[in-house]
């Protein structure tokens, strides 16, 4: 694999990992904002202009530009911001070993990622196929079928690692993201060694970076409903498309009742002997 091989890791990079469809995108604006708050103003920042993909790159084994050139990995300023969904078991010891390399995981409500993958796949699905059906995509999600493995095996990965060494390792669950951002983006700024002072919190500027990577603002950005994300030289991805909703609970408008007990099921038997809980 590419970053087994060819990836030199540096001790000031910050990488965020994911299982697809989990709140990647909101995740990178607000670490993206939280660096970067002294170097920017929020009246002309990047992430109005730049897509949250393209501040924090995914680490594929090609990564292109726009125009198609590769990026250069070597020559990314410190500190690098990347992330990937690949699961903890295919990383090189040269991160999972190093001690100040630092982590951010976000997970979220297995209900809530095979709703919104369905979704996005069909959106990106060419016109001449026909769609794929719920139900189809509810079979191979229970029957552990991805290109990132199993989702319980890539949440207990990150998750059992996080308890191992919570020094390296942030895990956070989408779902309490959403409910406390305010508390949520202070935990981030101190686990990345970017603490906000007094005076930043009396000024407001957590709220300003709340309110700067919302899914409403993000989402309504021209950057984010016109351009593309390009992830090789024939691989492009509308930006539009990884703004769906960004709710909490948008299975129960999909999934029917037999489909959430066999779902719920399946994680709690994945997840019991963890200690690690999703809602029900």
């Amino acid at each position: 694999m590419w970053i087994q091989d060819h990836f030199k890791p540096r001790p000031t990079d910050i990488f965020l990992a994911s299982f697809p469809k989990s709140g990647t995108n909101w995740l990178k604006a607000l670490i993206f904002a939280i660096v970067n708050r002294t170097r920017y103003g929020f009246a002309d920042h990047p992430l109005l202009a730049t897509g949250p993909h393209d501040c924090l790159p995914f680490l594929y084994a090609h990564l292109y530009e726009k125009d198609g050139s590769r990026f250069d990995l070597d020559g990314f300023p410190s500190p690098r911001l990347l992330s990937s969904h690949i699961p903890y078991t295919w990383l090189p010891n040269s991160m999972t070993d190093s001690q100040s390399y630092r982590f951010i995981y976000i997970c979220r409500d297995p209900k809530d990622v095979l709703v919104s993958t369905w979704l996005f796949m069909n959106k990106l699905r060419p016109e001449e196929l026909a769609p794929v059906s719920l139900e189809e995509a509810f079979e191979l999600f229970c029957q552990r079928v991805s290109p990132y493995g199993p989702f319980w095996d890539h949440v207990l990965g990150y998750w059992r690692a996080s308890l191992e060494t919570p020094e390296k390792i942030l895990f956070l669950k989408y779902e309490e993201l959403k409910k406390e951002p305010f508390v949520s983006v202070k935990r981030l700024g101190e686990f990345l060694g970017y603490p906000f002072s007094l005076e930043e919190e009396s000024k407001g500027v957590v709220e300003e970076i709340v309110k700067l990577c919302s899914f409403e603002n993000l989402s309504n950005l021209e950057v984010n409903r016109t351009s593309v994300q390009k992830f090789s030289k024939c691989a492009t991805v509308d930006n539009r498309h990884s703004f769906r909703e960004g709710n909490v609970g948008d299975w129960k408008n999909y999934l029917t009742a037999e489909m959430v007990q066999r779902l719920d099921e399946i994680t709690y038997h994945n997840l019991l002997a963890s200690g690690l809980l999703f809602p029900t």
